[in-house]
């Protein structure tokens, strides 16, 4: 028997829809990363990307839990005293979407890879999106 390995001519791309309402924003991250990934299709190969086109709905009503609110998120602009900081709670406020790419994105593989993953993610702050053409499959968990 041989090992069967995916390639570009028989992947077949889903979209899904995944509202975030209610959800635990790590653990909505964790489900939405296997999806982009692929590992939720028997085709999985760890060196393509199989995975299907996520989109986050309601981004907004997403829940911190534990004092996650209060924590800071650090990054460097690379200029000598670039050093910036926002906490997880006033990102949620002003740029949701923002918070929930990030989260997704940290799941991701760090290489080429990741990023081709990264760029079939869609997220929007309300309960609308334009992607109705593609015929979205609602995604429960």
């Amino acid at each position: 028997m041989k090992t069967f390995m995916a390639n570009a001519g028989n992947i077949q791309r889903d979209w899904w829809v995944v509202d975030a309402t209610g959800k635990s924003l790590g653990r909505l991250a964790a489900e939405v990363a296997a999806i982009l990934r692929g590992k939720h299709k028997p085709t999985f190969t760890p060196h393509v990307d199989t995975g299907d086109h996520v989109i986050i709905i309601n981004a907004e009503k997403v829940v911190l839990t534990g004092n996650k609110r209060d924590d800071r998120i650090y990054w460097h602009s690379q200029y000598p005293g670039g050093l910036k900081s926002v906490t997880r709670g006033s990102m949620l406020e002003k740029r949701p979407e923002r918070l929930v790419e990030r989260t997704v994105k940290g799941m991701l593989p760090h290489n080429k890879l990741g990023a081709q993953m990264y760029r079939k993610l869609k997220v929007y702050a309300g309960a609308t999106h334009p992607h109705e053409g593609q015929k979205p499959q609602i995604h429960e968990f």
